[in-house]
């Protein structure tokens, strides 16, 4: 079965050269012109990831996902940016998305990136052999269903803040650089993807922050270090 995308743009001629290039590589591409119809296709069809324009009529982007957000807690969100707008990346991610691309960008580009999500989507739900919880302090960490539990409450994480939190997990105690973790998660170690991964651990923080003793610290001018 096709994966299918709901890609949000207004500019007639970008969008008709995405799609039909994406539907090149056995996509299904659903394409809305702004952000109220997107949200309307949204509630009505599944789709494997997002991948949203800022600039929309009707509804901009950012509230498009934060919607989304509001509504399913896991399907990737990808926003595109434009390269004077940098700033919108961290908005972006503080509102939950998982990644973006700057604009203009190559259909190679955008594939891989597409392609890294949905690859991940397919390993969480063949992978039902191994359990994929493990303790984090008081917390229960599965990383196939994408939660953390403490006292049978249950926080849904997004694939990358799922990612970092797993990459440093397994490092429990140990001092973590700043660049291996950028390259491990976004394979990449630019600027505005530390400013990135700033926003995914003061996630983390919070979400873990109903156990005191668990701490994810900076080590200045090197990374994190994860304990509890």
């Amino acid at each position: 079965m096709k994966k299918r995308i709901l890609y949000v743009e207004d500019d007639p001629n970008l969008a008709f050269a995405t799609k039909d290039n994406l539907e090149q590589y056995d996509y299904e591409v659903v394409h809305a012109t702004d952000g109220a119809e997107a949200l309307e296709f949204f509630g009505k069809e599944h789709f494997d990831i997002c991948v949203l324009d800022i600039m929309l009529p009707k509804m901009d982007g950012f509230t498009l996902a934060e919607k989304i957000r509001a509504s399913d807690s896991q399907v990737p969100i990808l926003f595109l940016s434009a390269r004077s707008m940098q700033e919108d990346k961290i908005k972006g991610l503080k509102l939950g998305a998982d990644d973006y691309v700057t604009k203009p960008f190559s259909i190679e580009e955008l594939k891989l990136r597409i392609d890294v999500f949905l690859r991940r989507s397919k390993a969480d739900s063949i992978l039902v052999v191994k359990p994929g919880s493990r303790p984090i302090g008081k917390y229960v960490f599965d990383f196939q269903k994408l939660t953390l539990t403490l006292d049978g409450k249950s926080q849904s994480l997004t694939f990358r803040e799922a990612e970092v939190l797993k990459f440093m997990a397994e490092r429990t105690d140990q001092v973590i650089r700043r660049d291996e973790l950028l390259k491990a998660i976004w394979g990449d170690d630019d600027y505005f993807m530390g400013r990135s991964l700033d926003v995914f651990i003061s996630r983390l923080r919070k979400y873990l922050s109903g156990d005191p003793d668990i701490r994810i610290d900076n080590v200045h001018g090197v990374g994190f270090r994860m304990r509890w």
